[in-house]
């Protein structure tokens, strides 16, 4: 099966369509109707004119043809012939994919068969499959619901046809399976962030998409480009983070990736007007969620905003992005507390002597607020004097938590009670002197009890 996706995988849609199928012999042994031969006679390998004008007064009558020979005909190169067909249609007018909507093919099954040969071992066939199921999807109006049963089941048939949600489950598997192992070296993983990039759209793809992890699956995909197959990846990428940023599922599982950093990164190094844009407004929705605005800040972007204002951008849209951006960071900045910006710090493990830590006046007002989450705040400072390798975060969390021992009421009881002192001792003998002070400090604050006295002494 390998071996025939990549003797398949370098085809195109014009090498297809030069081959003769024999319509004749498939009549003659009856896998296609004289009706469908005569459709085919005439729409075969005339001009694009003429083809557009059969399509114009009978589009569903061929998309029944299209359909049913993918349904009952297996030979490979039929289908691929079928396929380019349908691709070439769809690529001269995309709003063709409506045709497949037509009421008149209510009891046709049209979903079922692309659907299937996604899962052929051929990268040809699973390419068109994907770009056409993707346009019937996006071509199939809001007023229709995602579940259809055919006339046939409410008549008492047993036969059903495809959900819409069974497309949708079975196309967003197979577009995850894609970017996690290609089935093409180069366009598996372009075609599948093509798809989603109009998939995504739809609520129920969005839910898929995250319960399937697919945010960890798009977040490497975003890094500055410069040449333009990956530029149009990168657009298309950050434009799936767009459209999942409206979707809190999948807010608070971007929050778990590297992506923030990622996005800033391509918003600060882009030329491209597109994928600016398209960052700067992904930005823009996530600034008030969670934690996000304190990391924005964190990673300086209210000052590549400031740059990328000076900047001459013909995009009005990415002009009015970037002011709703900067005035958003403003508003976070001031609501941003000082024990907020502390917290982030802490939480990020990226300690330093900023200055809220020798600020009395921070610890006075804010000490109370270490209690919130079972001392979630102080719990981590202890687990960075466990698993920190850099001495600057050793140092200064030796130092905050002498700080909470000197100013909250029960700090020397609670900070005895999660064993820190054995942690502290160890690191008086670290090599860093800044680390030694800091913990023999600790430690000082620690032994102000009697009982801790008479154990140094010993």
């Amino acid at each position: 099966m390998e071996s025939r996706n990549i003797d398949h995988a370098e085809l195109t849609t014009e090498q297809v369509l030069k081959r003769d199928i024999p319509w004749e012999t498939y009549m003659t042994a009856k896998l296609i109707s004289g009706t469908c031969l005569q459709l085919l006679r005439r729409y075969d390998h005339r001009p694009e004119n003429v083809q557009a004008a059969l399509l114009d007064d009978d589009g569903p009558a061929y998309i029944r043809v299209f359909v049913g020979i993918l349904r009952d005909i297996s030979k490979e190169e039929t289908v691929e012939y079928v396929l380019a067909l349908i691709d070439e249609m769809l690529t001269a007018n995309p709003k063709r994919a409506r045709l497949f909507l037509d009421d008149s093919l209510s009891n046709e099954d049209i979903y079922q068969p692309f659907l299937r040969l996604l899962s052929k071992g051929n990268w040809f066939i699973q390419e068109k499959s994907c770009k056409i199921l993707t346009l019937i999807i996006s071509a199939k109006k809001k007023s229709r619901e995602y579940t259809i049963i055919s006339n046939g089941e409410a008549s008492g048939s047993k036969q059903t046809h495809t959900t819409m949600d069974d497309v949708l489950r079975g196309l967003v598997d197979w577009l995850c399976n894609q970017l996690r192992r290609p089935s093409h070296p180069s366009r598996g993983i372009p075609t599948a962030v093509s798809s989603l990039a109009t998939l995504l759209r739809e609520p129920l793809v969005r839910s898929l998409f995250v319960k399937a992890d697919g945010m960890k699956l798009l977040t490497p995909l975003i890094s500055p480009a410069s040449a333009q197959q990956y530029v149009q990846l990168l657009y298309e990428t950050s434009l799936c983070i767009w459209l999942l940023s409206y979707y809190d599922a999948a807010v608070d599982a971007l929050a778990a990736t590297r992506t923030l950093p990622r996005l800033v990164e391509v918003v600060k190094c882009s030329t491209k007007e597109k994928v600016v844009r398209v960052g700067v407004l992904t930005l823009k929705n996530l600034l008030f969620r969670g934690t996000f605005a304190s990391e924005m800040v964190d990673l300086g972007l209210p000052q590549i905003v400031q740059n990328l204002k000076s900047q001459a951008w013909s995009d009005e849209d990415l002009v009015e992005a970037l002011n709703s951006l900067e005035e958003g960071l403003k508003d976070s900045i001031k609501r941003l507390s000082s024990f907020d910006k502390y917290k982030q710090e802490v939480l990020l493990g990226n300690l330093d002597w900023s200055p809220m830590h020798k600020d009395p006046v921070f610890w006075r007002e804010n000490i109370n607020k270490f209690e919130d989450n079972d001392f979630q705040v102080l719990r981590i400072l202890i687990t960075i004097l466990d698993t920190s390798g850099e001495s600057r975060a050793l140092a200064v969390a030796c130092y905050d938590i002498s700080q909470f021992i000197q100013y909250h009421p029960a700090g020397r009881g609670i900070v005895t009670d999660l064993k820190v002192k054995e942690r502290v001792i160890k690191l008086m003998d670290h090599e860093s002197s800044e680390v030694r002070k800091n913990a023999l400090l600790c430690v000082q604050k620690l032994l102000l009890s009697a009982k801790y006295v008479s154990y140094l002494q010993s």
